[in-house]
């Protein structure tokens, strides 16, 4: 979809899908979501936070 490629891309990875999961698992995909609660407030949470491994 025109996104740019955030990491560093070997012969071997030629589909979008496998180019996404290699940046998924390298832990920089900008992307934050966004929590609302009871009192309208709301928590930000990086992805990676929920992606990382104990």
């Amino acid at each position: 979809m025109g996104a740019p490629i955030i990491v560093a891309v070997d012969e071997g990875f030629s589909s979008p899908i496998d180019i996404a999961l290699k940046e998924l698992e390298s832990g920089i995909l900008p992307i934050t979501i966004r929590r609302t609660l009871p009192d309208g407030t709301f928590q930000d949470i990086p992805l990676k936070w929920l992606l990382k491994e104990n």
